[in-house]
């Protein structure tokens, strides 16, 4: 006859909650890492964009600093011109 060996009821329901307890971190883990993959190529998606814009502006104002509050521009001037 063999004789089965058991933690108590008890320790075996503790045990069980941190189990959970680790289980669902790591899924909440996981979970905050697909958002920040998904907000990552929305930032670079944006990024284009304002790539896009920017090019365009040159195109039309030249080499400019764009205060975005107000709409004005200054020239950028050229960093090898000067040395």
């Amino acid at each position: 006859m063999s004789t089965e060996n058991k933690i108590k009821q008890e320790e075996l329901k503790e045990l069980q909650e941190v189990v959970n307890k680790i289980n669902n971190a790591q899924l909440k883990v996981g979970q905050l890492e697909t958002q920040k993959h998904f907000i990552l190529h929305e930032l670079a998606n944006v990024q284009d964009e304002l790539k896009v814009i920017q090019d365009k502006l040159e195109k039309e104002y030249g080499k400019v600093s764009v205060n975005i509050v107000d709409g004005t521009f200054k020239a950028i001037e050229d960093e090898q011109a000067d040395t």
